[in-house]
């Protein structure tokens, strides 16, 4: 059963004096149950509005299209769902002048949530010691976490995150990212995570759906998704690079320096025969590696010029 799954879904904007504009266009996405999800595309791409569908917080052009969270139907049985479903769109809001814990212990009370959860959820972000402080004297780093805490009160399987790193320093981002991890790895929560932010994607998630101007382009396994970027090089590290080229070139390799002054073999079938080649004229392989191309390669090779 998935957790996430959306078949056709389209939603137009209707603009005041101008064209319509659609935001999601016949969007085809399913998240898996369990692990981290991402949600990749530029700023415009419809990361955002493809969670508020999720959210019921946008309906989809009428009759068009289908969205699914833990195999209920959305927005029919959203009630039935708010204990399962955790979520962060946009800056948490709180009351300033109380503490984080203050905080959620106001929201506990209001949704049921017995009080010791508020402390796990602490535990859980890492504001236990900063629990008592002001909401006001947060950096927006630790407001960020206040809000994952908060969604994660009711215990959901399902937990949605837009853009959580989105504005952080460097050390906000590592602090989130290191969440993020954390929540995919304990096994209870499938987490759905949106970002423009390749390198977060890359980091934290095990699957990607990749979306350009409300379509998906590209989705599965971080490494699927790399794989078709097309790259396949193997670096040659040998102790005389430019004899080694040579040999390979006149054995029919697609051959260019690498950029430490070692060697890239491209389209080679198989390694193995690298080594052999080599081997048959006296130079021996020190390391031989397979180029993997990272999340932004493909990104720039799966959009072309469509981002």
């Amino acid at each position: 059963m998935p957790a996430v799954e959306m078949v056709g879904v389209t939603k137009t904007y209707r603009r005041r004096g101008g064209q319509p504009f659609r935001a999601l266009d016949s969007l085809d996405m399913t998240v898996d149950t369990g692990g981290v999800h991402g949600l990749l595309g530029p700023n415009g791409s419809g990361k955002t509005t493809s969670i508020r569908a999720l959210l019921g917080l946008v309906r989809p052009d009428a009759g068009v299209g289908q969205i699914r969270l833990l195999d209920r139907p959305v927005p029919d049985e959203l009630p039935q769902l708010i204990g399962d479903v955790g979520a962060l769109v946009e800056t948490p809001l709180f009351f300033p002048a109380f503490s984080g814990r203050r905080n959620l212990e106001l929201l506990a009370q209001t949704a049921g949530v017995p009080g010791t959860r508020v402390e796990e959820c602490l535990e859980l972000v890492d504001l236990r010691d900063r629990a008592g402080d002001r909401f006001k004297g947060y950096s927006l780093g630790m407001k960020q976490r206040l809000g994952i805490a908060a969604a994660l009160l009711k215990s959901p399987r399902l937990l949605i995150l837009d853009e959580p790193s989105n504005g952080l320093d460097p050390a906000g981002i590592r602090d989130i990212r290191e969440l993020v991890r954390r929540l995919g790895r304990d096994g209870r929560t499938t987490v759905l995570v949106s970002s423009h932010l390749l390198a977060e994607i890359q980091h934290v998630c095990d699957s990607v759906t990749i979306l350009v101007r409300g379509r998906r382009i590209a989705s599965g396994p971080v490494a699927s998704v790399l794989s078709r970027a097309g790259t396949n090089d193997t670096r040659v590290a040998v102790p005389d690079p430019a004899t080694a080229a040579a040999l390979l070139a006149a054995a029919g390799f697609s051959v260019s320096p690498s950029p430490d002054g070692q060697i890239l073999v491209h389209g080679a079938a198989s390694p193995g025969e690298i080594t052999r080649v080599l081997a048959q004229h006296g130079h021996y392989v020190e390391e031989l590696v397979r180029v993997t191309p990272d999340l932004e390669e493909a990104f720039l090779a799966l959009t072309g010029n469509q981002a």
